[in-house]
């Protein structure tokens, strides 16, 4: 499912029923982001960009999220992500490699977007231990500004991964959303910050990342084959009925060159990620290719 939205909530693009159910897990940080900035957590751009992270452990993720709990008085323990080990291999085994075998909770993908809960609770003087509860303050102001970026009502609520709640919505209400983050002076902040730092949204690597580099506005993946992205007040939103977040990101490709969005260049660079490509024993035997 693919829609194309401006931030008006106008469909300019479709592909299947963009208005079946979805949980829009992590592709909506942004928007929680927005929530912890505006109850005055102190977050110069970098240390945002983490914030609406789903980072791959890297020890620059890890840095940034103990200096944003640092900057707030607060240290690691204050994280309430599951104990986990870097996303990305190459992080796990250097960390490994240096005798550092341990589930850990600021290892967690999500652990930026927490540290930035935590910093807008210190801010505004909200119950730090129970941040992730749905009818925690700072939730409830997500939940609402959820339903307002969507337009789309967010409930029932799920919970995420890492234990927050997750809004329930449509690929038609997080393309109008990630429009307006593109376009709306409320989230210039963000929008800026995960544009100019793709590669601490994500990393260098990843189909998102690597998305990031070229596309020239904000990038968001959510687990289970999520992304989104805008730019000028268009949003694109996808999600893989298989949940293979290659096939989103094509998706969102496939869209945003049916609406004219890419120039040769970003067509070249993001070849890879338009047609990913098939392994077979271990070499390129193919690609991915949409119908």
């Amino acid at each position: 499912m693919v829609a194309a939205n401006d931030d008006n909530g106008r469909v300019l693009f479709s592909d299947g029923d963009i208005t079946d159910p979805i949980f829009y897990r992590s592709s909506i940080k942004p928007l929680q982001a927005t929530v912890s900035l505006e109850a005055g957590a102190d977050l110069p751009p970098e240390h945002l960009a983490v914030a609406c992270s789903s980072h791959s452990g890297f020890p620059v993720h890890v840095a940034i999220v103990s200096a944003v709990l640092r900057r707030h008085g607060l240290d690691r323990e204050a994280l309430q992500t599951p104990p986990d080990r870097p996303l990305d291999p190459a992080a796990d085994r250097f960390y490994a490699s240096r005798g550092d075998t341990a589930r850990r909770r600021v290892f967690h993908n999500c652990s930026g977007n927490h540290a930035g809960f935590l910093a807008a609770c210190v801010a505004t003087g909200w119950p730090v231990d129970t941040y992730t509860r749905a009818d925690h303050p700072l939730q409830e102001r997500v939940i609402e500004l959820v339903a307002d970026a969507t337009s789309t009502t967010p409930f029932p609520l799920g919970i995420d991964g890492c234990g927050v709640p997750t809004m329930r919505g449509n690929v038609r209400g997080l393309a109008t959303a990630f429009a307006r983050i593109s376009s709306d002076p409320r989230f210039a902040a963000v929008a800026d910050a995960t544009h100019r730092y793709p590669s601490l949204v994500a990393d260098s690597q990843r189909p998102d990342g690597l998305l990031g580099r070229w596309w020239g506005g904000p990038v968001k993946v959510g687990a289970e084959g999520i992304l989104a992205v805008a730019r000028h007040g268009v949003g694109i939103a996808a999600k893989s009925l298989s949940g293979n977040g290659s096939v989103a990101a094509a998706a969102v490709l496939a869209a945003a060159d049916r609406l004219g969005m890419l120039s040769p260049a970003q067509q070249a660079g993001l070849a890879e990620v338009a047609e990913p490509p098939v392994l077979g024993g271990g070499v390129r035997v193919g690609s991915l290719v949409l119908d």
